[in-house]
């Protein structure tokens, strides 16, 4: 089939690879447009549109889809179906129209369970164990299509939102080839989302990265996994903002007020309303992640303080 893929960040490039692998015929990518990055905010091209940039293929960076110059030129290139992967802009009824098979996305959750932009991010805040991948027809409301196929993959105890994501990006795109190789021959079958079950992923905030310390140790260990790496753990210490890595939950541990550091020689542990956990890694303002027993020892926790 002739396609043209739409996506933004690093995490549709898997689904480019698998396309690019099949039988099918890339005729162009549509991404955001380039955006300021680094220290002195250039404009610096989507990782989608830099991968289709190095192999010489066409790249669309409308501001948004509903430009008729968009939408003209996708009438030229005449696409039989339009693969979506994480690309960031509600794509409307004119353009969904365009591609004799439509717009086909792949959404990184088992629908209709987290709806929205940070599918991977809400189920490791939320606690479920059970989390997948899921390709469905585009339409005009926010990932409410019918669905092609999933596939399930089971959250560990150490599985970070960045981790996970980068697991069903790989999945996800073999999912997604499987389903254009259906739709062209024919037998693809798209199945209604059930009405039950919805729930919503909206993108997480910086301050839904702040600790809670108030929290049940399972809850405190969950958030901070949901906001690594982006948009980042955060706690505060003497004033100070500290970004925090991954924590572990520590079942014997010793018991403690919610926030309140002990430094020991090997561990820090924080205390939760619940048992404590280990820190991993404590990144202080302006300086490296570091050990959190070699961060305690620089700063000289006392006792009884806490973090905030």
């Amino acid at each position: 089939m002739r396609l043209v893929f739409a996506g933004t960040p690093a995490v549709a490039v898997p689904a480019l690879d698998a396309i690019a692998a099949s039988g099918h015929e890339l005729a162009a990518v549509v991404t955001r447009p380039d955006a300021p990055a680094g220290r002195g905010r250039g404009l610096v091209r989507s990782p989608v549109g830099a991968w289709a940039d190095e192999r010489g293929i066409e790249v669309l960076t409308p501001a948004r889809p509903r430009e008729p110059e968009f939408q003209q030129r996708l009438r030229e290139i005449a696409p039989d179906c339009a693969p979506v992967v994480a690309y960031g802009a509600l794509v409307p009824i004119q353009a969904l129209e365009i591609p004799r098979l439509g717009w086909v996305n792949l959404h990184f959750s088992l629908l209709p369970a987290w709806r929205g932009a940070a599918p991977v991010q809400h189920a490791v805040l939320h606690g479920d164990e059970v989390t997948g991948a899921s390709v469905f027809q585009l339409e005009e409301g926010l990932d409410t299509g019918p669905v092609f196929g999933t596939l399930t993959d089971e959250i560990g105890p150490a599985d970070t939102s960045g981790i996970l994501l980068e697991r069903l990006a790989h999945s996800g795109a073999q999912l997604l080839v499987a389903v254009l190789d259906a739709l062209e021959a024919g037998t693809a079958v798209a199945r209604p989302q059930p009405a039950d079950g919805v729930t919503l992923a909206p993108k997480l905030t910086v301050e839904d990265g702040q600790v809670r310390w108030g929290d049940p140790a399972f809850g405190v260990d969950r958030r901070i996994r949901a906001c690594t790496p982006a948009p980042g753990a955060w706690t505060t210490f003497r004033g100070d903002r500290v970004k925090l890595g991954p924590v572990s939950v520590v079942a014997d541990g010793p018991e403690l007020k919610p926030g309140e550091l002990l430094a020991e020689k090997s561990r820090v542990l924080v205390g939760t309303a619940t048992t404590p956990v280990r820190l991993g890694e404590v990144r202080a303002a302006g300086k490296k992640a570091m050990a959190a027993s070699d961060w305690a020892r620089g700063v000289r926790v006392a006792t009884g303080e806490s973090f905030a």
